[in-house]
């Protein structure tokens, strides 16, 4: 039985010859990433928010005025309605209850039902959640500071590992993997709550994998052709390390896609998110953090002088 080969033997792309493309696209993505969170800002859950929020599915797709209309009549604070996966199911946000236990929560949710029974017979709510605003920033908060340490702790152990080149590498691959998936949330407004600061962390952790698959070859590259040019070292060890890329790539995207398709619309953010996430920081791996080090002037030389100081240690008589 023959093996599954997605990359044929012996494969010699030029990812070193693009890179000045790959650069230019890459700050390009970035500079309108950063746009359209500046600009659309994210549609932040209410585990960031505070307040209430009710899933409520309708029997068919409600007029989102009426709906509205309704819900102001009872005089709960200002309301937000957004579609919710289906056209039929709407995600109501509300202020939060003036008191935090389950029973002043309890009641307004009945009052909310009562109310949308009127006119949409057979509403079901679904799910709903409430958080208080002190709660939901500290939230913010702790969300923040641990995507920020997951950056800054790759990065410098990259630095530690190998080169400093390899640390800054690394730390551009990964804020533009970070950035990235910021920038679709904001285009599509899907919801960003806790669960896509999980799926950002974990996105953070299979870029830095793969790039640390790709790094490793390199520096064995760098050791086994001292002569070599470090434009063919990166195109070697990145191609040496392709067929493994790719595999790696498409059966993650294929349990993925799986759990898009019968997931549910609740793990939709989450599922869309690492999705990108696989696609984009591929990508970083491949075309940006590898050539990078290019321009940042790393040279095989360096580790020549490291192995030869290694190896003059290690023959050195006693004294």
């Amino acid at each position: 039985m023959r093996l599954l080969k997605l990359v044929p033997d012996n494969t010699n792309i030029g990812f070193v010859r693009v890179r000045n493309l790959a650069f230019a696209l890459t700050a390009l993505l970035t500079v309108l990433a950063v746009a359209l969170v500046g600009l659309r800002g994210l549609n932040l859950g209410v585990d960031f928010v505070g307040g209430l929020m009710i899933e409520a599915k309708f029997e068919q797709a409600p007029k989102m005025d009426e709906v509205r209309r309704d819900i102001d009549r009872l005089g709960l604070g200002e309301v937000s309605l957004q579609q919710f996966g289906q056209p039929n199911v709407v995600s109501i946000r509300l202020p939060p209850p003036k008191s935090t236990d389950d029973g002043a929560t309890n009641a307004v949710v009945r009052q909310v039902k009562a109310a949308l029974d009127k006119n949409f017979p057979g509403v079901q709510f679904t799910r709903y959640d409430t958080v208080s605003g002190k709660v939901s920033g500290e939230l913010i908060r702790n969300g923040v500071l641990a995507v920020l340490l997951a950056i800054i702790g790759i990065a410098i152990f990259s630095w530690l590992r190998y080169e400093w080149q390899f640390g800054i590498s690394t730390f551009v691959a990964i804020v533009h993997d970070v950035l990235m998936t910021l920038g679709f949330f904001a285009l599509t407004q899907l919801e960003f709550d806790l669960n896509i600061v999980a799926a950002v962390l974990t996105i953070v952790g299979y870029s830095i994998n793969d790039k640390m698959v790709i790094d490793d070859r390199i520096r064995e590259n760098m050791r086994k052709y001292r002569k070599m040019g470090m434009k063919e070292i990166i195109d070697l060890s990145v191609n040496e390390t392709l067929p493994r890329t790719v595999m790696t790539s498409l059966t993650v995207m294929l349990a993925l896609g799986s759990l898009l398709l019968f997931g549910g619309h609740v793990l939709r953010g989450f599922t869309a998110a690492m999705m990108l996430g696989i696609v984009v920081g591929t990508y970083s791996s491949v075309y940006v953090s590898s050539s990078l080090l290019i321009t940042l002037g790393l040279k095989p030389q360096q580790f020549d002088a490291k192995a030869s100081a290694s190896s003059a240690e290690r023959v050195a008589p006693k004294s």
